[in-house]
């Protein structure tokens, strides 16, 4: 399928087949591909744990509304944000910049040490806010390489997130959950698949200038 028709493929999926997988081959694409996101400054403040355990995901799909996606999904990818961006976080992307580019520490640093000045000094809030916004692009990114694969995908707000947090002991990895992709392949019986699109006409969502 050309990207339009992928697009025009792909729903949010409401039941998934929880008997069909995804291979090896299909999660490496996704975790790819969250990799290779776009975020801001680069940095990349955010992380995906992958969930496959049936237990675990019994017990997310419990913080999640119950919501059977979480259970009978393939795999369930949480996407999480750094609670703590601050200097040494700073510091060691301009060092991989170094490493993989052999950049002279004479161009790096004007910008090394603003960002760091930067993280450092604003609000703690909007830090927060600003790794929220990198976890949407890469929800956004993986929603897309879903559908190229022909993967199923439904993005979740409605979940606990201090809970998800728990289970999954994500304190200690220094990271906080802020959304939920359960990925698979969609039910046979899912009506949902066979529902067309409603969308705003794009007269009334591109302006051309």
């Amino acid at each position: 399928m050309d990207v339009i028709s992928s697009l025009k493929w792909r729903y949010a999926t409401k039941k998934f087949d929880a008997d069909k997988l995804l291979t090896e081959e299909k999660l490496d694409i996704l975790k790819e591909a969250f990799n290779l996101t776009a975020t801001s400054y680069g940095l990349q403040p955010v992380r995906m744990v992958v969930v496959s355990d049936k237990a675990l995901q019994q017990r997310l799909k419990e913080a999640a509304m119950n919501q059977s996606q979480v259970l009978d999904a393939s795999h369930v990818l949480i996407i999480c944000v750094e609670r703590k961006v601050e200097a040494p976080f700073v510091t060691n992307y301009f060092d991989r910049v170094k490493e993989v580019r052999e950049t002279p520490d004479a161009i790096l640093k004007p910008f090394r040490e603003m960002l760091e000045q930067k993280f450092d000094n604003q609000p703690k809030s909007d830090t927060r806010e600003w790794a929220i916004r990198q976890a949407y692009l890469t929800l956004g990114n993986l929603l897309t390489v879903c559908a190229l694969e022909e993967i199923d995908a439904c993005p979740m707000e409605g979940f606990e997130p201090e809970k998800f947090d728990e289970i999954l002991e994500l304190k200690k990895h220094n990271l906080a959950s802020a959304l939920v992709l359960p990925v698979g392949y969609r039910a046979q019986d899912d009506m949902f698949a066979d529902f067309k699109k409603v969308r705003r006409p794009q007269k009334e969502t591109i302006i051309h200038l």
